[in-house]
């Protein structure tokens, strides 16, 4: 079916409701009137098939998708793969819960409705370039580095708990040392015996504690690579090394372009600051939203720069004398740096995206 105002098509907006197995997708007018709701597979043939069903209502102008980074990402990188534009949708307010119920269909349409006005119009990450993939490796390094930590912290339990002749074998050891001599433990076979038991539970946590160091050793080396590759202007920054450098990529995306600004970058990183003005009172607050990881990176850099960068230890220096206290100035130095990195953010991709394009 497709509609139409005195013979010309009329542009339609869709809205997906994204699912682990089905996505539920809704198609609503120019004035915002549901045309008809209709589920799909989360696969490729039925990624083609909402598109299909969508377009049989008329020329598609864009579509609202919740979840883009999530379940909605595989139909995200479909529809943007097709020249139809996608917005990312978050999911309705309570208050409009409240009001509309809560279903499969309803939180379609919603979605949709949200595409038209213009309330979603945050353009998603793409999730095609080398970002992507150096989100994963990130990914699987911080969870490594995470069991990592709390295999050592239950090694040191174990041993502040294991009876009097084990403990003291252990006693007073560096990290490493005590890695090594559990390594080499032989604890016997009677796993009824306290004394073996230990021993065997202090062996195999530093087997673990050794292979998720192998591992985060490994990946360092994968992601210092992908990193070069991707934006070597950005890791020869000052102060930019290459896992806070992973952690800028990552919230820009491979598509850095789409935020429009070095202000919008650094909104999106929580260092901006947020209007908090009201009758004659004119100020500002401290912005605790935004990406908190991209917001640590950006206090990393500041905190390598005061304690390294002669200019930088100048600005602390006039800044506190105006009157600010360290921690205003370390907000405005992370909102500078913000400023300075996302240029170079879109160059290097763009750069990295033209030259594979030119191989």
């Amino acid at each position: 079916m497709t509609v139409t105002i005195l013979g010309a098509e009329r542009l339609v907006t869709g809205g997906v409701d994204t699912h682990k197995d089905v996505h539920v997708a809704a198609v609503i007018d120019g004035v915002g009137r549901l045309l008809g709701v209709e589920s799909f597979p989360t696969t490729g043939v039925g990624y083609r098939d909402l598109l299909e069903w969508m377009s049989s209502f008329g020329p598609v102008d864009r579509v609202g998708v919740e979840g883009t980074g999530s379940w909605g990402a595989g139909l995200s990188r479909f529809l943007a793969a097709a020249d139809v534009r996608v917005v990312e949708v978050c999911r309705p307010d309570r208050q409009a819960r409240r009001f509309n119920g809560k279903s499969d269909p309803v939180d379609a349409e919603a979605a949709a409705l949200a595409a038209l006005s213009g309330r979603a119009a945050v353009v998603p990450k793409s999730g095609v370039g080398p970002v992507e993939a150096i989100r994963m490796l990130v990914g699987c390094r911080d969870s490594a580095v995470k069991a990592k930590l709390a295999c050592w912290n239950q090694l040191l339990s174990v041993i502040d708990s294991a009876p009097d002749e084990v403990r003291d074998r252990f006693r007073d050891l560096t990290e490493r040392a005590l890695i090594t001599k559990a390594l080499r433990s032989r604890p016997g076979n009677d796993f009824g015996d306290p004394v073996v038991a230990a021993g065997f539970t202090i062996r195999e946590l530093a087997r673990r504690w050794s292979y998720l160091d192998d591992q985060i050793g490994e990946l360092d080396e994968h992601l210092e690579r992908a990193v070069g590759e991707a934006a070597p202007g950005l890791v020869s920054v000052f102060g930019v090394g290459t896992h806070t450098a992973a952690v800028l990529l990552i919230c820009a995306g491979d598509n850095p372009e789409r935020l429009g600004s070095s202000a919008a970058f650094a909104a999106l990183c929580g260092a901006s600051p947020v209007e908090a003005s009201s009758g004659k009172t004119v100020r500002h607050r401290l912005n605790r939203g935004g990406n908190r990881q991209a917001n640590s990176a950006l206090w990393r850099i500041a905190m390598t720069r005061l304690s390294h960068d002669p200019r930088t230890k100048a600005y602390m220096a006039r800044r506190t004398g105006e009157g600010l206290s360290k921690r205003e100035v370390i907000r405005c130095l992370k909102r500078a740096i913000a400023r300075e990195v996302y240029p170079i953010i879109v160059a290097d991709l763009n750069h990295h995206q033209a030259a594979n394009i030119a191989a």
